[in-house]
């Protein structure tokens, strides 16, 4: 063999080897990283899902009467710049993957419609946001295009109650924040209109005070109907929970608790919560999507009381770029203490709660139906 080909069948035998040996480093690495999830007594987490090859970052979850819905963001910018483009799997409740939905853009918010059966992803959470609405039984998308907001940024997350549509805005850029934070969203044809619902230099009660205190939402992000009908509202950057109750009527009120844990300490910032979800019923699992573990992962328990859920991150300081902790939280929303049921988490964000032993179908309906009236006087 002349040695020009040795020399060349040497450098392919080592490409191969050290090909070899980087993918066994990053399998070993991922499992060690999903070995460091641990649940604690009484609950349980087992691995639901994990990232479809060509795919990462899974984030958003939502779910119909027969599958769960998963929004990969695939490390695209969150203003959709540098063609981005996410996918949105969809897998039947055992964790089998049954359909996958290509986005243009970057997807954050994600949740199932039951008046229309449909699929509603937003995307561009940062700005030049859009929404894609999607028959899941076609697959054909149709996009409205919702721009960048007066605060300067995109829209969030999604939620639907009395046929009425909320959507976070996001990423702000004024300081202060005087612009709507929460909006109600009407579609007349092909227009869009955006009404505001919460300023985000609004007034609110202090739950943990009972104080009233001016309100400035650097950073509103994850929203949810709660059991009551209320909208319950991240403002992750500031380490705050917003609470609406009767949106968009006039008597409207809002809440702020601020979020504290034990590994965060007392300073209010440090504590910074993505999805919060609710748990209906005693029986049922939790589902919460880790990005940087590409994993989702299911968490059971013997019983699960009426309470909060917050995939959740702490920080040395408000402003540090990374965090020295990750976990799923049990969220007090008297006090805003936030106790972990899961630790060793990288990066959780998107959440669902699926109840179990009733009719899915029904349940999902009645949870975008829970009557919002003044109280009389």
């Amino acid at each position: 063999m002349p040695k020009s080909a040795f020399s060349r069948l040497k450098y392919y035998h080592r490409a191969a080897y050290s090909t070899i040996l980087t993918g066994i480093l990053t399998a070993l690495t991922a499992v060690a990283s999903r070995a460091q999830v641990a649940a604690i007594v009484p609950y349980s987490v087992t691995t639901f899902a994990t990232a479809p090859a060509g795919l990462s970052a899974p984030d958003s979850v939502t779910f119909s009467a027969t599958n769960v819905f998963i929004g990969y963001g695939n490390g695209g910018a969150p203003d959709g710049s540098g063609g981005a483009m996410s996918n949105v799997v969809e897998y039947d409740f055992k964790g089998n993957l049954i359909k996958k939905f290509t986005i243009v853009g970057h997807n954050d918010g994600l949740r199932f419609n039951p008046s229309t059966n449909e699929l509603w992803a937003l995307q561009n959470e940062d700005g030049n946001a859009n929404l894609s609405i999607i028959n899941l039984r076609t697959g054909r998308q149709t996009i409205y295009q919702l721009g960048t907001g007066p605060h300067g940024g995109g829209y969030d997350d999604i939620d639907f109650n009395n046929r009425a549509i909320y959507l976070s805005a996001s990423a702000p850029t004024i300081n202060p924040n005087t612009a709507p934070a929460i909006v109600a969203l009407k579609l007349i044809g092909k227009k869009v209109v955006l009404t505001g619902i919460l300023n985000g230099d609004a007034s609110a009660t202090n739950v943990t005070t009972g104080d009233t205190e001016t309100l400035n939402l650097q950073d509103p992000d994850s929203m949810i109907v709660d059991p009551l009908g209320e909208l319950v509202m991240t403002s992750q950057g500031d380490g705050e929970l917003i609470i609406v109750k009767q949106p968009g009527l006039n008597c409207q009120t809002s809440f702020v608790v601020p979020l504290t844990s034990a590994a965060g300490g007392s300073t209010v910032g440090d504590t910074q919560l993505d999805d919060t979800v609710f748990a209906t019923q005693s029986a049922g699992e939790l589902l919460v999507a880790d990005k940087g573990l590409n994993t989702v992962y299911k968490i059971t328990a013997p019983y699960f009381a009426a309470s909060a859920y917050s995939a959740v991150s702490v920080f040395e300081t408000p402003s540090a770029p990374d965090p020295i902790e990750s976990f799923v939280g049990q969220t007090n929303l008297t006090t805003g203490f936030v106790t972990p049921i899961v630790n060793g988490m990288s990066d959780p964000g998107g959440m669902a709660f699926i109840p179990s032993g009733l009719d899915l179908a029904k349940f999902i309906k009645g949870s975008a139906q829970i009557p919002e009236v003044c109280p009389s006087n």
